[in-house]
């Protein structure tokens, strides 16, 4: 497998490509599309004011210092760690094909297990003793058969399958910065993380995880795999957002069957009525991976700085009453990109350009299915 890109980017590019993800309003499938329109990171972030101006910001946007950058590459840095950037070789290249992959993540451990064929294991965090018995034993025998076992930390069965793959490979996905240990519960295994595997973060150093940081965890969990394996989880549980995102990037999703008394199986349940595959053991999921599933891809499916890159577009000027056609299309229910381009009967180029304002702007969120609502307005 080869990595997403075909250079590593200079000092420069890499602070201009940290400030860009670190700016206000600037989600991954936003700071793609501008530069897909601006051509660089540098010229967005020069861009970035008027856009969201253009969109109805009234105050000015917030963009990333430089300083700022330097100084949490600095931090990293002092801490033992890397930030890749999505375009670089060592970049995880399953992760660079779904449709949202982070623009730079920070990693602490060993960089090399990105490289590597991995499997999730997911589940409950009040897990109970058979399925935390599984969990471990299951990471432990998909680590003998040259899988990283890939989990999120989280207390029970995250954790368990994190111990049981300690000696062949593991890598943890956090829900805030690479320097924040949580639940401070698996402080410990924190500790044994940084030393014998690799722990990975899309946000900020220091972030502290909140429950909206979680989706967005759970996507690079189930992104970074070629398969997601449930293990217990309750009907309405992370888990089973995991287990939806793998199967929108076109993973193998598996599930451990339970007792139907038993809420904690209830996830896993579902998925197998769903026609997620049985997991009794790990020849089950090695069973699963040998038969050409999943199709996941192994190239990013579009051109990344470092790989080879076309002129981006020309700028298209908004004709007049075009922003107010487009808001009036939008209200709190999301809606599709491709419905508002035929209502509008604008181009698409034009309709694109205005909701990167209103994103910018912050009044814009952009939801799963390429769907766009709209929400508060900024102040």
């Amino acid at each position: 497998m080869t990595g997403a890109g075909t250079r590593a980017l200079t000092e420069g590019e890499r602070l201009d490509w940290l400030r860009l993800a670190r700016s206000e309003n600037v989600g991954p499938i936003t700071f793609f599309a501008l530069l897909a329109r601006f051509g660089s990171p540098g010229a967005v972030l020069d861009a970035l004011p008027g856009l969201a101006r253009r969109g109805g910001r009234r105050r000015p946007v917030k963009v990333c210092s430089r300083a700022a950058a330097e100084r949490e590459m600095e931090a990293l840095a002092q801490l033992g760690g890397s930030m890749i950037a999505l375009g670089e070789p060592a970049y995880p290249p399953v992760l660079a094909a779904i449709a949202d992959p982070p623009p730079v993540l920070s990693l602490r451990g060993r960089a090399g297990l990105l490289a590597r064929d991995s499997v999730a294991i997911v589940g409950a965090r009040n897990a109970s003793a058979g399925g935390l018995h599984l969990a471990e034993r299951l990471a432990a025998d998909l680590g003998a058969a040259k899988l990283v076992v890939v989990s999120g930390m989280a207390r029970g069965i995250d954790a368990r399958a994190h111990v049981g793959a300690l000696a062949t490979g593991t890598v943890a996905v956090m829900g805030g910065g690479v320097d924040v240990a949580y639940p401070k519960q698996n402080r410990q295994l924190y500790e044994r993380l940084l030393e014998e595997a690799a722990v990975i973060a899309e946000a900020p150093l220091g972030t502290v995880p909140m429950g909206r940081h979680f989706p967005r965890r759970n996507r690079i969990i189930a992104g970074l795999c070629r398969a997601v394996v449930v293990v217990e989880g309750a009907a309405r549980s992370g888990s089973l957002i995991t287990a939806r995102l793998a199967l929108e990037q076109g993973r193998e999703v598996l599930a451990v069957p339970g007792s139907p008394l038993d809420p904690r199986s209830a996830g896993p349940n579902r998925l197998l009525r769903q026609g997620a595959t049985l997991v009794e053991s790990a020849a089950d999921v090695l069973d699963a991976l040998a038969d050409g599933r999943p199709r996941v891809l192994d190239e990013p499916r579009r051109d990344w700085p470092g790989a080879a890159r076309s002129d981006p577009p020309e700028e298209e000027d908004a004709p007049a009453g075009a922003r107010e056609t487009v808001t009036s299309l939008l209200g709190p229910s999301p809606v599709p990109v491709d419905l508002l381009v035929r209502e509008s009967r604008l181009t698409p180029a034009t309709v694109a350009t205005i909701l990167l304002e209103l994103e910018l702007a912050g009044r814009l969120e952009r939801q799963p299915g390429n769907r766009v609502s709209l929400s508060r307005p900024a102040a």
